[in-house]
C-alpha cells in the first residue's frame, strides 16, 4: 500500500472539486466467446454458502463476490488502486470533498442501471462490517448522490488511502450492490445473488456442497485497459465457469490429470509434486505472498477473555509441528513471528520477538493464571480445507497434552463457516477454539490483517478480542505508516495474543496446459483465461 497521492491519481494530478481525471475510451458490451460452449471447470478451495459479499470475509465468498459484482476501483498485480467503475474523479485542494462520476453501460443482471442511490447504501453498509471498511467510516463525514451518475464522499479529515481501500480485494469486498437489497435486516446476508460484474450466478444449477456456476453477463462493459491483477479490462473468454465442490483431494488432483476438471484453486501440498510432473499441467503461485496460518480462540468467554490464556496457545507447539503437517516440504512453508507475513511489505521490516517454543508446563501455567480448571472447551474444525485440519490436528493433539479437555466437533466447511460467527456461550452453539489460514494479501497489511482488530464495539472479527491501546496503535499506523508505528503495534499484539500465527506456507494453483491468460492477481481472477 502507498500514501502517496501522486500513485493513485496517476492518471492526472489532484484537481479542485470542479475538474476532473479522464479515463480511457471504454470497449462496448462482451463480444462472444472465443468458441461456443466453453466451459472452465474448477475446484474451488471450499464450498459456496454465503452469497453475500459483505456477511462474510472467507475466501470463497470474496472469490464469488469478485466474479458476480464490481467495485469502484480494483487493485493491480502491484497492489494499487485502478478506476474499474469510477469514469472519473477529483478531490478539494484540502483533500476532504472527492466527487466520482461513474463510467457509461454499467448495469444489473436485472438490467437496472447502477446509480449513485445504490453506491452510497453499498458503501454505507460496507463500512459497518469490513475491517478496512470501518477505518475508512472513521473518516467519512457522509456519502451523497449528486446525479444518477455522480456522488461525493465527504471525509472529517484526509484519508490518503481512500482509493486504496476503495479497491479492496480482501476481507468483506466494496462490491456495488442494489440499494434495495441492503434495505433488510442488516445483521441477514443478502441473498439476491444480483450485481453488476462480468459473471451471472446462476441459481437454477446451484447444488449446495457440488456445483455452482457462472455464466457469463453477456451485456456487461469492459474497461477498454488490459487486465492487471484485479484491474483493468474483466474481459470473460469462455460461457461458463463451473465451480465443482470435491473435498476429497486425491479426486480432485486425478480429476485435473484425466482433463474432468481444468483448475484447481488450493490444490493439497502434499500433491504439489506429482502434479508438478505432469507435462500437461502448471503449478505456480498468482502472487508472491504465503497463506498465513493460524489459532483463533473466542474472547468473549473464559478462560480466552484473559490475554494469558491466549499467549498459552502459542507455546503448544513450534510452527515447525504445524507446517510440517500442513506443507511437509521446508521449501513450501516458512515459520514467521510476526502478525504480518514475513514475506510482505510489513511483517519483513519487523525485529519481533521470535515464536516461543512449545512449552508445555507455561501453557499450564498460564492458563491456570487465567481461571481454567479444566472445563471443557469446544474447538470446531473441518478437514474440507485441508490446511484447517492439518492444523487442527496438530492444535488438539497439543492441547490435550496440556490437560486441556476438549469436545472437538468436526463438521463441514460451511457448518463451520457459520457456526464461528456466533456468539452464543459455547453450551449454547457457539465456540471457544478454531484454526483457519488467511491469504496473503489479507494478512500482510494492517489494515486488512482482520485478525488484527482489536476494536471493543463488537465489530471486529470472529472471536471479537478487545484491547483499546492495540486499536488506538493501529490507528497510529493509519495516519502514519512507518517503522515506528508499526514496531508499537506488533509489540501490543504480542503482548494480549489477538490470534497465534502458527506459520506461511505457499499458495499455488494448479491447471491444465491448454488454458491461457490466467493473470498474476491478489487472488484467482476468471476473467480473461482461454481455453483451447
Amino acid at each position: 500500500m502507498t500514501h502517496d497521492l501522486r500513485k493513485i491519481t496517476r492518471r492526472g494530478t489532484l484537481l479542485g472539486v470542479t475538474g476532473s481525471i479522464a479515463a480511457p475510451r471504454r470497449t462496448g458490451a462482451q463480444t462472444p466467446a472465443i468458441g461456443t460452449g466453453k466451459v472452465l471447470r474448477v475446484v474451488p478451495s471450499a464450498d459456496l454458502t454465503v452469497l453475500d459479499p459483505m456477511f462474510s470475509a472467507i475466501i470463497i465468498t470474496r472469490l464469488y463476490s469478485l466474479m458476480v459484482y464490481d467495485t469502484l476501483f480494483a487493485w493491480d498485480s502491484n497492489l494499487q488502486p485502478q478506476p474499474q467503475m469510477v469514469e472519473s474523479w477529483s478531490v478539494a485542494p484540502d483533500q476532504l470533498l472527492w466527487r466520482f462520476r461513474m463510467r457509461d453501460g454499467l448495469a444489473f443482471h436485472d438490467d437496472s442501471p447502477v446509480i449513485s442511490a445504490d453506491v452510497v447504501a453499498s458503501l454505507t453498509r460496507w463500512m459497518k462490517r469490513d475491517s478496512l471498511g470501518l477505518k475508512v467510516g472513521g473518516y467519512v463525514s457522509g456519502i451523497v448522490a449528486v446525479d444518477a451518475k455522480t456522488f461525493e464522499i465527504h471525509l472529517s479529515r484526509p484519508a490518503a488511502f481512500l482509493l486504496w481501500a476503495l479497491g479492496s480485494g480482501t476481507g468483506q469486498i466494496p462490491a456495488i450492490m442494489r440499494a434495495r437489497d441492503l434495505s433488510g435486516d442488516p445483521t441477514k446476508p443478502v441473498t439476491t445473488a444480483i450485481g453488476s460484474g462480468p459473471f451471472r450466478f446462476n441459481r437454477d444449477r446451484w447444488v449446495s456442497g457440488s456445483l455452482v456456476v457462472f455464466d457469463r453477463n453477456m451485456a456487461y462493459v469492459p474497461r477498454a485497459e488490459p487486465p492487471d491483477g484485479l484491474a483493468g479490462g474483466r474481459v470473460v473468454k469462455v460461457d461458463s465457469v463451473e465451480w465443482r465442490v470435491m473435498p476429497d483431494v486425491t479426486i480432485a488432483a486425478s480429476a485435473l490429470q484425466t482433463g474432468e476438471v481444468d483448475l484447481i484453486e488450493a490444490p493439497s501440498l502434499d500433491l504439489v509434486p506429482k502434479l508438478r510432473r505432469s507435462p500437461d499441467i502448471t503449478v505456480r503461485a498468482l502472487n508472491s505472498l504465503n497463506n498465513q496460518g493460524m489459532l483463533r480462540a473466542n474472547a468473549l468467554f473464559p478462560p480466552f477473555n484473559d490475554p494469558r490464556a491466549r499467549q498459552a496457545l502459542a507455546l503448544l507447539a513450534d510452527q515447525s509441528d504445524y507446517m510440517s503437517a500442513v506443507a511437509g516440504d521446508p521449501q513450501n512453508w516458512a515459520a514467521c513471528s510476526s502478525y504480518f507475513i514475513c514475506g510482505g511489505p510489513y511483517g519483513a521490516k519487523m525485529a519481533t520477538p521470535p515464536m516461543p517454543h512449545a512449552n508445555l508446563e507455561q501453557a499450564r501455567a498460564l492458563l491456570t493464571q487465567a481461571g481454567y480448571r479444566g472445563e471443557k472447551l469446544v474447538f470446531v474444525a473441518t478437514k474440507d480445507l485441508p490446511p484447517i485440519g492439518q492444523i487442527s490436528e496438530v492444535a488438539i493433539d497439543a492441547l490435550q497434552k496440556a490437560g486441556v479437555t476438549l469436545d472437538v466437533q468436526w463438521s463441514d466447511w460451511g457448518t463451520m463457516a457459520t457456526r464461528i460467527t456466533k456468539k452464543s456461550p459455547p453450551a449454547e452453539g457457539g465456540w471457544n477454539l478454531f484454526a483457519t489460514y488467511s491469504s496473503g494479501i489479507t494478512a500482510s497489511n494492517p489494515m486488512t490483517n482482520v485478525g488484527t482488530n482489536m476494536a471493543c464495539d463488537g465489530s471486529n472479527w470472529n472471536g471479537w478480542p478487545c484491547d483499546a491501546e492495540a486499536e488506538k496503535l493501529r490507528q497510529a499506523f493509519v495516519d502514519a505508516p512507518g517503522p515506528a508505528t508499526l514496531q508499537a503495534l506488533e509489540n501490543r499484539l504480542s503482548a494480549v495474543a489477538p490470534f497465534v500465527p502458527v506459520g506461511e506456507f505457499i499458495a499455488p494453483v494448479a491447471y491444465r496446459r491448454n488454458l491461457k491468460g490466467v493473470l498474476n492477481s491478489p487472488v484467482i481472477t476468471y476473467w480473461n483465461i482461454e481455453k483451447a
